[in-house]
């Protein structure tokens, strides 16, 4: 099959958060057909292609927000316009997972210098739910990771988290009409909400800074009581100059709310430079690059192995109407992975032979 075959059969696979087992069962069988074993985990896939050192983790997610309104073809009908595949999934991140079948398919024939390619296709990526987290442990010892997502296949060398923050300003009730006796709670969130939108954090050189977005407030009861509590969630999409913790005690010290964490696992993540996988990826897409990425992914459940998320089609696209990814994107993406393997093989290789000269240029 090619590419576009590939992509295509794809997107018409509905393969929604949790619903993931149609697309994990035909890649199974795809795979199988040219001797490839692969391994499944709930709806989570994996395989190896190579031998030895280094080992390099390629991973994408099978999974697809639901369709949004708006949609002029079916969603779930991938159809051809030009050069364009519309549907639901082609450009996050059906494409990336279709350029890295095809650069599996094709590694044994591209004479690469020795590693192993592990290739993870995951689920649940779009709800930070059973996904890659759940199955790092079977995948065996990692150097290094590609992640794929739609970036115009820039490399992007540091990606944002997420730190979600329950707020709740406690008051004193009473009848509107004696509001003297009272402590509106509202009014006590609103100076926390109005302090919160003039902070400033110290800003990330690829991602600039962070600010606090107040995402949704409830509070009161009725129209004539003055409200004794009042809840606001605070979402913070963090740099990797930033601890969460950190963050979160410092804010509690500086709002009359109660601050209480919801969620923290979403870190941050950068990679240095001087990493061999990043130098691999800037080789790969002609040193397009290092960017940073705003939004997250499953980098964010990676540790410390070095990583770089890239892939074909343009993250605005992404969770839109109307999604759709090129032919020539596509096509870029699959030579865009072989490369960047073969790079980091070589790099690697090149290590292991002169231990000492590379430990000098770094």
């Amino acid at each position: 099959m090619t590419p576009a075959q590939i992509l295509e059969t794809l997107v018409s696979i509905p393969s929604a958060s949790k619903n993931e087992g149609a697309i994990a069962e035909w890649i199974t069988a795809l795979l199988q057909t040219h001797g490839i074993a692969v391994q499944r985990s709930a709806n989570n896939l994996w395989f190896e292609v190579g031998s030895g050192s280094p080992r390099l983790l390629v991973n994408s997610h099978l999974d697809t927000v639901p369709p949004c309104e708006g949609w002029e073809t079916d969603p779930h009908q991938p159809k051809w316009q030009d050069d364009r595949l519309y549907g639901l999934g082609s450009n996050d991140a059906k494409g990336c997972v279709a350029a890295m079948l095809c650069a599996a398919l094709q590694l044994p024939e591209a004479e690469s210098p020795k590693g192993t390619a592990i290739f993870a296709f995951t689920a649940e990526e779009e709800i930070g739910g059973q996904g890659i987290s759940t199955i790092l442990e079977n995948l065996g010892p990692l150097d290094a990771a590609v992640v794929g997502e739609p970036t115009n296949l820039q490399a992007c060398g540091a990606q944002r988290g997420m730190l979600i923050l329950k707020c709740i300003a406690h008051g004193r009730s009473a009848h509107v009409a004696h509001a003297g006796l009272a402590d509106n709670a509202i009014h006590k969130a609103a100076r926390d909400i109005s302090k919160l939108a003039a902070l400033s954090f110290p800003g990330h050189p690829l991602l600039g800074a962070a600010k606090a977005q107040v995402t949704q407030l409830t509070g009161g009861l009725t129209r004539n009581q003055v409200p004794d509590s009042c809840e606001f969630y605070v979402d913070l999409r963090t740099t990797p100059n930033l601890d969460h913790q950190t963050m979160a005690a410092e804010l509690a010290s500086q709002l009359e709310s109660e601050v209480i964490v919801h969620s923290a696992r979403y870190l941050p993540k950068a990679t240095d430079p001087d990493q061999p996988i990043l130098k691999a990826a800037l080789k790969a897409n002609g040193n397009k690059g290092p960017v940073g990425s705003h939004t997250t992914s499953d980098w964010a459940f990676l540790g410390a192995i070095p990583t770089v998320k890239i892939g074909p089609g343009d993250t605005h696209r992404s969770h839109q109407p109307n999604e759709y990814l090129t032919r020539s994107e596509l096509s870029a993406g699959v030579d865009c992975y072989l490369n960047l393997i073969h790079n980091y093989f070589e790099a690697a290789e090149k290590i292991q032979q002169h231990p000492t000269e590379a430990c000098h240029a770094q």
